[in-house]
């Protein structure tokens, strides 16, 4: 019997297992592409978070160290009352707005390809005009003599002029004139995409026309909704030009408040309190809204 000699085989240790990454540095990896990013930050760092820290502590240390300015806003029922006026008016244009953009953009789904893009550019050309020169232009609409009350005493309608200018009502019409755009095109992003046969199965059910509408394609236009509600609110919360040209001394809004204070009074740290505190009114309002919908759902298009 023959005996065969075999090499022996060498056995390698196993490697030791690679130690996970914690998650923290997994976070904050980034590739080539990442650095992409790096001028938007700085861009945004000088511009945008560098003013923000600057009018921080400028309401806190300006003309001396403490909180007077913040206690001189609601030591003063005048400051009190702008401030009122300001939440007024951005609550009654968001109103109007979305009561006048919803059946805008809902019209918008069922005309045809050449009137629904008649309707979009109506709807966008004054977005492209500036807004000084429109706030202009309804002041010459809107005055005691001009085309809106010189036609309705033509056709005898009124027999004075309607205060329009100087007035709430005013403001309030050439504010939505301005902000109809940021409604119109959300609500009808999101009433393009809804299948039009819920309907028709809800009315096969039983469901009137109208329950149908209200029970089945309301609901489904939430998203646009809200995303509407979101823009014009927080826009029409610092508005400055409009109400400043369009409003009276009684209407004035926090805006002009505070370029009143740096551009004439000097009260630098004071405006700045008025600024911080229109950004945490801003972001407490979106705190309470994210606690009754999904921000991110809604906003950033996420399910």
């Amino acid at each position: 019997m023959s005996h065969v000699l075999e090499a022996p085989v060498e056995v390698t240790a196993p490697k030791p297992p690679k130690s996970a990454k914690p998650p923290w540095r997994s976070r904050f990896e980034t590739n080539g592409w990442s650095l992409l990013l790096l001028p938007v930050v700085v861009f945004l760092l000088v511009v945008f978070i560098a003013p923000l820290i600057m009018m921080f502590s400028k309401s806190f240390t300006d003309p001396t160290v403490g909180l007077d300015n913040y206690r001189a806003i609601w030591e003063n029922s005048l400051y009190l009352k702008v401030l009122k006026n300001t939440f007024v008016v951005a609550i009654g244009t968001t109103v109007l707005t979305l009561l006048i953009a919803f059946p805008y953009a809902y019209l918008m789904t069922l005309a045809t390809p050449f009137w629904r893009a008649v309707m979009i550019i109506a709807v966008l050309v004054p977005f492209w005009t500036s807004l000084l020169v429109r706030s202009f232009a309804l002041v010459l609409v809107l005055r005691d003599t001009g085309a809106l009350n010189t036609a309705l005493d033509s056709i005898g309608v009124i027999d004075e002029p309607l205060p329009l200018l100087r007035h709430m009502s005013g403001v309030l019409f050439g504010m939505v004139q301005i902000t109809l755009p940021f409604a119109v095109l959300p609500l009808y992003a999101t009433m393009r995409g809804i299948d039009r046969r819920l309907l028709q199965a809800a009315e096969s059910l039983g469901a009137r026309p109208s329950l149908a509408f209200a029970k089945v394609y309301v609901p489904l236009t939430m998203p646009g909704m809200f995303a509407g509600v979101i823009l014009v609110f927080i826009q029409a919360l610092g508005y400055y030009i409009t109400p400043a040209l369009l409003g009276g001394p009684q209407n004035t809004m926090i805006g002009e408040l505070i370029v009143q204070q740096v551009s004439t009074v000097l009260r630098f740290g004071f405006a700045a309190a008025l600024g911080v505190l229109l950004l945490v009114s801003t972001l407490v309002l979106l705190a309470i809204a994210s606690r009754f919908v999904d921000m991110k759902k809604y906003l950033m298009g996420q399910s």
